[in-house]
């Protein structure tokens, strides 16, 4: 057993004193031993009834919801101050990721609703409840939507509690815990269409594309990508073979989803670029020698990050 860990704060007391305004007072903490993976404390764990296909459990759907005055209140734990950010803020954070399961599934959480082990929820420090969040994995760039419903972790060096599905989903269940980049989805961001998965139709959504010679895989508007935009380049010569991940009549759309897909497929298969074919701007990876390689490159994008790029030659024929 390893050496006596503090438990953080009883997540039903938490919501207690959020409902009274009594945050300021002393929190009831439980003394626990912290488990040899480091991802959750005695007596949690995984529930016995888990659901036989994790991974068809849908990301959350990102809504605009109202935020209690008393959730914006700066609180104190263990002698360190939190304060909460504005719902508009924007935040992106990189740090260690744990998740908490059994020991609290039906019990209260922050805000008074009841904590799911099965729902894609997550306690963060500071960010509005409820929100939303992106949580990539670091090294796998695995990326799930969670929605913010509780406070913690208060452990030092973490920066979010994931419920047990989204860990599941990032591949954190065995390790216990993980490095993640925890990426904020503002209230601002959903009025604008600008999360993963949002649909054309969201409020404030830029007009329709015109219709694309290749059809555009990704029809959401891009998440404001990480890194820097990618550049445009001219039309490839004829006879190259390429993934394609979409086509935009909007340059911006086109660099913007280009750094997303980088950023998602680290490493894997190649780095995604922008040409103008006008009157397109098309997001590719490529050229590859083969129509067997293109084929093997998309596989890995599928099974690794969630990407589904098609074959497409030169002129997206």
């Amino acid at each position: 057993m390893n050496a006596p860990n503090p438990r953080i704060v009883t997540r039903t007391r938490l919501a207690q004193r959020l409902a009274l305004g009594l945050l300021g007072a002393a929190l009831v903490v439980l003394a626990g031993c912290a488990s040899r993976s480091g991802g959750y404390y005695k007596d949690d764990g995984p529930g016995r009834d888990i659901p036989a296909d994790i991974a068809s459990i849908p990301d959350a759907v990102p809504r605009l919801e109202r935020h209690a005055p008393a959730n914006f209140r700066a609180y104190e734990v263990f002698g360190v101050r939190y304060v909460p950010i504005a719902e508009n803020q924007p935040y992106r954070q990189e740090g260690i990721a744990s998740w908490y399961g059994r020991k609290f599934h039906g019990e209260k959480t922050a805000n008074g609703e009841t904590y799911d082990m099965y729902a894609m929820t997550a306690a963060h420090p500071t960010l509005p409840i409820p929100s939303y969040a992106r949580v990539t994995r670091v090294g796998t760039n695995r990326s799930v939507v969670v929605r913010i419903n509780d406070r913690g972790p208060f452990h030092p060096g973490r920066i979010i509690d994931l419920s047990y599905v989204a860990a599941a989903k990032l591949g954190l269940i065995g390790p216990g815990s993980g490095r993640v980049v925890v990426q904020a989805i503002t209230n601002a961001d959903i009025r604008a269409g600008r999360y993963p998965g949002a649909p054309l139709t969201a409020s404030a959504a830029p007009p329709p594309e015109p219709a694309p010679t290749q059809p555009a895989l990704l029809t959401a508007e891009p998440l404001e990508p990480l890194a820097p935009m990618a550049p445009i380049s001219a039309a490839p010569q004829a006879g190259g073979i390429y993934l394609q991940f979409g086509a935009f009549s909007s340059a911006q759309n086109a660099q913007a989803l280009a750094s997303r897909v980088n950023i998602e497929a680290s490493g894997l298969a190649g780095t995604a670029t922008v040409t103008h074919q006008p009157p397109l701007y098309k997001v590719r990876m490529g050229p590859y020698l083969s129509r067997d390689e293109a084929a093997r490159a998309a596989s890995q994008l599928a099974e690794s990050v969630d990407l589904n790029p098609v074959i497409a030659l030169d002129q997206g024929l």
